[in-house]
């Protein structure tokens, strides 16, 4: 299967960063273009598509996602996610002086959204190649 990084496809179509688009154009309109990723920015088939923390929570898109193929939540405790991005200058949403309070506040708004997904791994624990192979397992079951 190929490969793709909404975050990554939006910048490169967008020719900026998204934290630039926050900053030059809002959070409004990077989410218009996560939805013209979603209706256009990939191939429907043979594809795994990373989305961003956001993508699946307007109103539509878990369904519009759901019908283009399965959709799989990583998941990780407001702890873990801190100490993955706690160097990521890329995450406008988390550019805060408490950025562990914004995280859960943001696991609170977008929980149950997640928890819509055809699948949950909970990636706390495991490497990335664990991750990946935690991925396969379940994509492999669903056939």
């Amino acid at each position: 299967m190929d490969f793709i990084d909404s975050d990554q496809s939006i910048e490169k179509s967008s020719g900026l960063s998204v934290t630039e688009i926050f900053a030059k154009h809002g959070e409004e309109t990077f989410r218009n273009l996560e939805q013209e990723f979603v209706d256009n920015g990939h191939p429907i088939e043979n594809q795994i598509v990373a989305c961003g923390g956001g993508l699946c929570i307007p109103a539509g898109m878990m369904e519009l996602l759901k019908s283009k193929g399965k959709v799989i939540c990583l998941w990780a405790s407001s702890e873990t996610l801190l100490e993955r991005t706690r160097t990521d200058q890329a995450r406008p949403l988390l550019q805060v002086s408490d950025p562990l309070e914004q995280i859960e506040k943001l696991i609170k708004e977008r929980g149950n959204r997640y928890r819509e997904a055809d699948h949950i791994i909970n990636t706390d624990k495991l490497t990335e190649n664990e991750v990946v192979h935690a991925i396969a397992t379940v994509l492999h079951s669903d056939r």
